[in-house]
């Protein structure tokens, strides 16, 4: 299957970040399912024009938190773990920056509403 990802040089994420990120988030709304074959690393380079040492990279973050297999031989597979297990895991570490936002807007005197709008503006892709 085709690779959807767009990455950006004026982004200030290396690049490996931005494709690990993408990869993810297709894993997680269920674009890529449990099992499915990756591209091989220097396919992925090539369609991305990047280097092989950016995707191989990416592989390796997306293989350490859980998204993907490797079987030597054979290619990279989209984990057969639990789907709900990574959407829980990605949910953790969405409250744990969310906890350190509260502690650092509670320091500063930000109001709730103020901290909420700010979030909205944020997920919505605005600018604050």
């Amino acid at each position: 299957m085709h690779m959807a990802i767009v990455l950006s040089n004026s982004s200030g994420k290396p690049m490996y970040e931005q494709i690990t990120e993408q990869i993810k988030s297709e894993i997680l709304t269920g674009v890529r399912q449990a099992g499915e074959q990756m591209p091989s690393i220097r396919t992925l380079a090539k369609e991305l024009r990047v280097s092989v040492i950016t995707t191989k990279r990416a592989y390796e973050e997306l293989e350490r938190d859980g998204f993907v297999e490797t079987v030597p031989g054979r290619g990279t597979y989209v984990s057969l773990q639990n789907g709900q297990a990574l959407r829980e895991e990605q949910l953790r570490r969405v409250e744990q920056k969310l906890l350190e936002a509260v502690e650092i807007a509670k320091g500063a005197g930000i109001a709730e509403r103020e901290l909420c709008d700010c979030l909205r503006e944020l997920y919505r892709g605005g600018d604050v």
